[in-house]
């Protein structure tokens, strides 16, 4: 499994890539092994403000849904669009081209409330 350090993550199994007051939200490398193939992503919150810990959207496998979980509070900016065709992104790329939503951070000190990747790894 990979493990990136340059990123946050949750309890959930999502992480956030901060880029200045910006930043990249997808599920982690353990999160996408444990769905499987993934077949659909579903973001209905485009231009909306999304509190942390509340869902943003939903991802599908074959076997089953689930929550996608805001790690901090941010309006989506963009959803991935690549994965409307390609879902398996996620799968096979989930820290890069499988990224879910881009979001504008309301509040950084949000950020303090997640883990670091040692932290992480030590809750699987």
């Amino acid at each position: 499994m990979n493990f990136p350090a340059d990123i946050r993550y949750t309890s959930e199994h999502e992480w956030i890539r901060v880029e200045g007051d910006e930043a990249y939200v997808g599920i982690t490398d353990y999160a996408q092994s444990e769905l499987g193939e993934i077949v659909f992503v579903d973001v209905p919150t485009l231009g909306e403000t999304v509190g942390q810990g509340e869902v943003f959207g939903s991802i599908e496998a074959v076997k089953t849904v689930s929550d996608l979980n805001m790690p901090v509070t941010g309006e989506v900016l963009e959803i991935n669009g690549a994965l409307d065709a390609q879902p398996e992104l996620v799968n096979n790329d989930p820290y890069g081209e499988g990224w879910i939503i881009r979001i504008s951070v309301k509040d950084a000190a949000e950020l303090d409330k997640l883990m670091d990747a040692t932290a992480y790894q030590a809750i699987l």
